[in-house]
């Protein structure tokens, strides 16, 4: 995994203010073109795709991660439940319940990777991620664990 060079420096949260979508054109990157460009890889690389772009971000608190989740239009993301090791997530919004609905084969590894990178830089310590979708309740459950 690639890390920024001293010359490069993160972006502010603020520089994420100004970008905008509509979400179907991401969506079909997201959930068509990649998957069939990075092939059997795909979970693994979208996974570390995300924490690269976590890496290139000037996070400071957990309310930054939250607001750039929905700035990214991925949904609406909170806080569970925090334990010694653990921190659960849940992701809550319409455009989860349509991706959940649509034809396309959706997974949130991309998120997942951002959000075990996001906490990595705001604790100073390590962290990964597993996501559990639970699609009766059109809800994605993140769990960002102290490696």
């Amino acid at each position: 995994m690639t890390t920024l060079s001293k010359k490069e420096s993160l972006y502010p949260i603020s520089a994420f203010e100004q970008l905008h979508t509509s979400g179907a054109g991401y969506d079909t990157l997201r959930y068509v073109s990649l998957p069939k460009l990075l092939g059997k890889e795909s979970h693994t690389i979208l996974y570390f795709m995300g924490k690269t772009l976590a890496e290139s971000i000037d996070f400071h608190t957990i309310d930054d991660i939250i607001f750039l989740f929905k700035q990214f239009g991925w949904g609406t993301l909170s806080i569970e439940k925090e334990k010694k090791k653990t921190t659960t997530f849940y992701l809550l919004d319409d455009s989860i319940v349509q991706k959940l609905q649509s034809p396309f084969e959706v997974d949130f590894r991309y998120e997942a990777g951002f959000l075990a990178k996001a906490c990595s830089h705001i604790f100073g310590s390590e962290y990964e991620c597993i996501e559990k979708v639970h699609k009766k309740i059109y809800q994605v459950e993140f769990t960002v664990i102290l490696t």
